[in-house]
């Protein structure tokens, strides 16, 4: 096979789709492209230039190592290439990040030739991605007494590489671009239907909002060259639902800009901004390109002559313009005021965007080169034996005299790198923590390779207690595309020391869990942090956050995170649950309330959910956990009984076995050595040395919300309302309504039990009312098809092994087969019961989908307009969310029940019930 007329081939097709040559990662293409231009008779060989030169993906890819080694041969004169002297290939050693391309300036630098040396040097000294060998090197040719290593760590000490860089514009120019109305979900920026091209940057630009918007923005950019696209969530927030750096990427592609002229479809510096601001896990993915995320409160609610809100029949309040955003508006952002402005009128304070911290990110073009630029002057310094030189702004350290600690509080004072020894620190104190889970998800697995690859990471840091790549999200259809990315995804990760769900060997079955549910297992100290690739990275052990999948890249290869301490809430139960609810009425009954009790405020956005559940043990409290994500919280903590904590704790250790008896353990015994954790953690607490983690009586906290389950009388349904006159109240998650609202006369088309929102519990619900319906009817007769997608193997094992699994067998019209996978979508649906493969299925949104137009009834997390239902031009697609026997009942009737029709369905059926604690929660 010719490699080069393969991808002259390919470029030709992508043509054809507007699109540019796609980047050369591998290292058999870029072997014959470097034969081609060493041949100056060759036809390709001006082309074979221009894609080595601006065409190959940096940092530890194959084909970047190979550049590397080539250009070392050019700077040293053992290769001559015209176009590319020795000084351009220096210059274009600078730009690839790090991996081979560090390896070569050291061995240039470390040289003989003390010119090239000189030059080498130079080049170092902006270089920040050095791992453990690189700085070994230098550190020995330092004590040997090289010249050239002490003047590269005197730079380092310095922090050169960051001091010489421009400082940021006092004045940005942008131009505004409405892209949306109400809260903006990065399914608009990047949809869940398109995850199989993330990992190709320019195709996968393709899916921002629209075309027609796409052609918008590159218009406003065309007429306003001096001036960057600010993209707007107008009366809404912008980036809520998920953390996905693809819908980041994609944002820049589109409005902002070049990171490296030799590194094609990478963008930094997009501006993003909303009426009420940023979502934490979105702002973060923004941090991490450099770019600039605005609250702009550019609409407020009407107040009357009292001071309280004027509200609207739908009892929301009146909003009103403050000041107009309307697309094509320039605007100015000051950065040394830290003020907005439309002309000479002050329009805002932006001070939150522009912190000294978010500052050092813009000017270093991202939050990556902060954190190892940071640690590479720690280096140099102790290296040299001389303190460290203040360069970087202070960490913000907040502590108030005789004020407890709530539990967030107390896991990052535990977990916190770097801070004044001795010093408590409460909320608002920045801070980098040690992380000990780490999960990549399938979909934005490959984009968290490259994140690895470009900051040129090998091996997962050894301070991470157990990391896990899942296979969740491609679990429903096995088709060409997967075929073709999750291998290799999962052959880099397993390489790279996580446990995969898939054996790039192919010895053990292939485990599509859904990855918060693995998460959970395997998080084994609820005193742990763990990041995730994924919104709903949410345990209900430790604290999690879900993050973009270069932050995920970071956690791995560092083994740290920074961020803020957030503040918390604090969410306690009072009541008696009614023996006919389930616990997930229970979670969107503490939305609704929340809401009502603080005027239509939601206290929740951007916090930490402490919730002190303590009897529910960690599967059945992630019910709560996980829906957090959808009430904005930055996260959550799930204060547990101790006996409670042991019991979850087991649950965790016999699953972990588990995976160990599969094959699953590596070669470094992470699975092993995570009972090993939980068996100390659970001696803990039975000796009484260390109870389950409590937050102090005397912690403070932004609010406190009781929750009253005696006002829960009927089943609680998260509406999208997609036909509320303002725009901005549709698909937000916080419509609540109960069952009887819909008057058991609003039609089901499709019912879908799944998703990380159920637990074992949800299954043996299912098969006890299919049971019952079976008995009292005669037989089970679906009026709406069901589609049931349980989220772990070792669920359905255990279903199985209980006869549960049979009865539901008896009823499904189709059980999924894993030695035949699907090999494409469901298009159409018949009546009756579809037995799934374990996964996330219809709430991923990327593989199966409801039938356009459909009315859904799910227990999943997703909402939002297009995910597990797209429109039709006749009538919006919906996704109503509930609890499990509202979906089967929904589906039996072809409709929404009476609460008489659900009384008596569940009547004598083992509900998830919860009760609060009688204990005292609090240390």
């Amino acid at each position: 096979m010719n490699t080069y007329k393969d991808y002259i081939q390919e470029i030709e097709e992508r043509k054809g789709q507007g699109l540019h040559p796609k980047p050369i990662d591998g290292a058999e293409m870029l072997s014959e492209i470097i034969t081609q231009i060493k041949n100056v008779n060759n036809g390709y060989r001006a082309d074979s230039l221009n894609f080595f030169i601006y065409n190959v993906v940096p940092g530890t890819t194959p084909a970047a190592n190979l550049k590397a080694k080539f250009l070392k041969e050019i700077v040293l004169g053992e290769s001559v290439v015209t176009e590319i002297t020795p000084a351009f290939g220096l210059e274009l050693l600078s730009h690839m990040k790090g991996g081979t391309s560090v390896e070569v300036l050291l061995d240039l630098a470390l040289g003989t030739d003390v010119a090239i040396a000189k030059d080498a040097a130079a080049v170092l000294k902006t270089q920040v991605f050095l791992y453990e060998a690189d700085t070994a090197r230098l550190e020995a040719a330092f004590k040997s007494g090289n010249e050239i290593a002490k003047d590269i760590l005197e730079s380092y000490a310095k922090a050169e590489f960051f001091t010489k860089l421009p400082e940021i514009a006092e004045e940005i120019k942008v131009v505004t671009f409405i892209a949306g109305e109400g809260d903006i979900s990065t399914d608009l920026l990047s949809p869940g239907n398109q995850a199989h091209s993330r990992s190709d940057r320019e195709l996968h630009g393709k899916c921002l909002i629209s075309p027609e918007a796409q052609a918008e923005i590159k218009a406003l950019a065309e007429a306003n060259p001096d001036k960057s696209v600010m993209l707007i969530a107008e009366k809404g927030t912008m980036g809520v639902g998920s953390s996905r750096m693809s819908g980041v990427n994609n944002v820049a592609l589109w409005s902002g800009k070049q990171a490296s002229p030799y590194v094609p479809f990478i963008n930094i510096a997009p501006i993003v901004a909303g009426t009420n601001g940023i979502s934490p896990i979105f702002l973060t993915t923004v941090d991490v390109t450099g770019g600039i995320g605005l609250d702009l409160k550019n609409w407020v609610k009407k107040l009357d002559e009292n001071g309280n809100p004027v509200r609207n029949e739908s009892g929301d309040p009146i909003l009103e313009e403050v000041y107009s955003v309307a697309t094509g508006t320039v605007l100015t952002i000051n950065t040394k005021t830290k003020k907005l402005y439309n002309g000479d009128k002050e329009l805002i304070d932006i001070s939150k965007a522009f912190t000294p911290q978010k500052i050092e990110f813009i000017k270093a073009g991202g939050s990556y080169a902060i954190v190892f630029g940071k640690k590479l002057q720690t280096f140099a310094s102790k290296t040299l034996g001389i303190n460290i030189v203040p360069v970087y702004a202070p960490s913000k350290e907040v502590s108030v005299e005789g004020q407890g600690l709530t539990a967030v509080e107390k896991i990052f004072n535990k977990n916190a790198v770097g801070t004044t020894p001795g010093k408590v620190l409460h909320a608002g104190s920045d801070v980098r923590v040690t992380v000990n889970i780490v999960g990549s998800q399938d979909t934005t697995g490959l984009m968290t390779s490259q994140e690895l690859e470009s900051m040129a990471a090998t091996v997962i840091s050894p301070i991470v207690d157990g990391a896990y790549q899942s296979g969740c999200h491609t679990a429903s259809v096995w088709d060409n595309k997967s075929k073709a990315n999750i291998p290799r995804l999962m052959k880099f990760m397993n390489d790279f020391g996580l446990i995969t769900a898939r054996d790039p060997k192919g010895v053990y079955h292939a485990m599509t869990d859904v990855i918060h549910k693995v998460l959970n297992d395997i998080t084994v100290n609820e005193w742990a942090i763990i990041i995730g690739g994924d919104s709903h990275t949410r345990m209900s052990k430790g604290v999690a956050f879900g993050a973009d999948s270069g932050t995920v890249a970071l956690a791995l290869a560092t083994g740290e995170a920074s961020m803020p301490i957030p503040e918390s809430v604090k969410v306690t139960f009072k009541g008696d649950m009614k023996s006919y609810m389930d616990f997930r009425d229970v979670v969107h009954a503490t939305q609704s309330q929340m809401l009502k009790t603080f005027g239509g405020e939601n206290v929740f956005q951007g916090r930490i959910i402490e919730v002190h559940l303590g009897t529910l043990n960690a599967d059945q409290a992630f019910t709560f956990t996980d829906w957090t994500a959808e009430m904005k919280a930055k996260a959550s903590i799930c204060i547990s009984e101790d006996n409670t904590l042991i019991e979850s704790l087991e649950i965790a250790k016999g699953r972990i076995q588990i995976m160990i008896d599969k094959g699953m353990d590596n070669k470094n015994q992470v699975l092993k050595g995570l009972i090993a954790i939980a068996d100390k953690r659970i001696a803990e607490i039975i000796s009484g040395e260390k109870p389950a983690l409590r937050p102090d009586a005397n912690a403070k906290y932004y609010a406190e919300v009781v929750v009253d389950l005696d006002q829960i009388a009927e089943p609680m349904i998260a509406d999208p309302d997609v036909n509320n006159a303002d725009v901005s109240k549709r698909y937000t998650h916080d419509t609540i309504r109960p069952l009887s609202f819909y008057g058991g006369v609003k039609k089901v088309d499709l019912g879908f039990i799944g998703s990380c929102m159920v637990h074992k519990g949800d299954m043996k619900i299912l098969a006890q009312m299919l049971k019952n319906i079976d008995e009292q009817e005669g037989k089970v007769e679906f009026k709406a098809p069901l589609v049931v997608a349980p989220p772990t193997y070792n669920i359905v094992d255990e279903l199985k092994a209980e006869g549960d699994w049979e009865i539901l067998q008896k009823y499904s019209g189709f059980e999924f087969d894993d030695n035949v996978p699907k090999a494409a979508a469901r298009t159409a649906y018949e009546n009756m019961l579809y037995l799934e493969r374990p996964g996330c299925n219809l709430c991923m949104g990327n593989q199966e989908k409801a039938a356009k137009g459909d009315t859904v009834m799910a227990t999943s997390t997703r909402l939002f307009q297009g995910r597990v239902v797209e429109d039709t031009d006749e009538k919006k697609g919906e996704s109503l969310l509930s609890s499990t026997p509202v979906v089967v009942l929904s589906t039996i009737l072809g409709r929404t029940p009476t609460i008489d029709e659900y009384k008596m369905a569940v009547e004598g059926i083992n509900l998830t019930k919860f009760a609060p604690s009688h204990k005292l929660l609090v240390k």
